[in-house]
């Protein structure tokens, strides 16, 4: 397979990727992806076919090709390190045809973080669920002393990537509310057969949207604090930021911003505070000292 082309051998990725993630690809999920005509994406299904098999079967009932029961990955790595980002980014590959080569030959590099994803396989159920509206069964290990109760029914409706953890957006049915679960925790995932009766537009606190407004710690020294003004788009010393309200915790750590009352906390080591802190705690308690 090494002859192929490197446009066709990512458009056989991204056929790959859709099969396995979210349960089914189409002749039009090709197309659109890659902008290409449903003829040529036809092509592209046939191709697939003649080169892996039985890989992919075809459904009638969803207009689409299913992974098969053996099915294995040929062209793309199936890895959720991999897929993620490539999600994130809503890129229609997750690797290009140079490897680790940088193609704009400028040397980068990342924090060696720890990997904390789930199995390739769990992933692939929780997506399928997100994308195909469905109920999760699932095997959740919670580090709550109260809950211990394991196996939940899920209703997912978003992926959430805080910069140093991916979490999975949800209405548990056990507590009646919608809540974060971290993807490395679930040890099993099945996508059931029965419809999710909530989603997104019901998730309040996804759905709404606030503004935190920032400022340089009043401890830095003024040339520090001007400096940081320069780092962020700001409006007349305040750094606006509109984020969702399910997600402000993880913004204010992520940006390491003092959230005392009395700014009491290290300005080298929290070089932000919250100024609007009485309109925004309600929503992200946890994140406040």
């Amino acid at each position: 397979m090494g002859d192929i082309k490197w446009g066709a051998r990512q458009r056989l990725q991204y056929i790959e990727v859709m099969a396995y993630y979210t349960g089914v690809v189409t002749r039009s999920d090709v197309a659109r992806a890659f902008g290409i005509s449903d003829a040529a994406a036809t092509k592209d299904l046939k191709l697939y076919g003649q080169l892996t098999g039985d890989n992919l079967i075809y459904r009638h009932s969803v207009f689409g090709f299913v992974p098969s029961e053996n099915f294995q990955p040929q062209f793309a790595d199936l890895s959720p390190a991999r897929i993620l980002p490539a999600i994130a980014a809503n890129l229609a590959a997750a690797s290009g045809p140079y490897g680790n080569e940088a193609i704009f030959g400028i040397p980068t590099d990342d924090l060696p973080l720890p990997n904390r994803l789930p199995e390739s396989a769990v992933l692939a159920q929780i997506i399928r669920a997100i994308k195909h509206r469905r109920k999760l069964q699932a095997h959740y290990h919670s580090l709550s002393d109260l809950d211990t109760t394991q196996q939940r029914i899920l209703e997912p409706h978003s992926l959430v990537n805080t910069g140093l953890r991916w979490h999975l957006r949800a209405y548990n049915e056990e507590s009646y509310d919608f809540r974060d679960f971290i993807l490395s925790r679930f040890s099993d995932a099945q996508m059931l057969d029965e419809s999710a009766e909530s989603s997104a537009q019901y998730d309040e606190d996804w759905s709404e949207t606030v503004t935190l407004q920032l400022a340089p710690h009043p401890q830095l020294s003024a040339s520090q604090q001007a400096s940081l003004l320069i780092d962020y788009q700001n409006q007349n010393g305040i750094i606006e930021v509109p984020v969702r309200r399910a997600l402000i915790g993880y913004l204010l750590q992520r940006l390491t911003v003092d959230t005392t009352i009395d700014h009491r906390m290290n300005p080298n080591a929290h070089q932000l505070v919250l100024l609007n802190r009485d309109d925004i705690e309600a929503f992200a308690g946890w994140a406040f000292y």
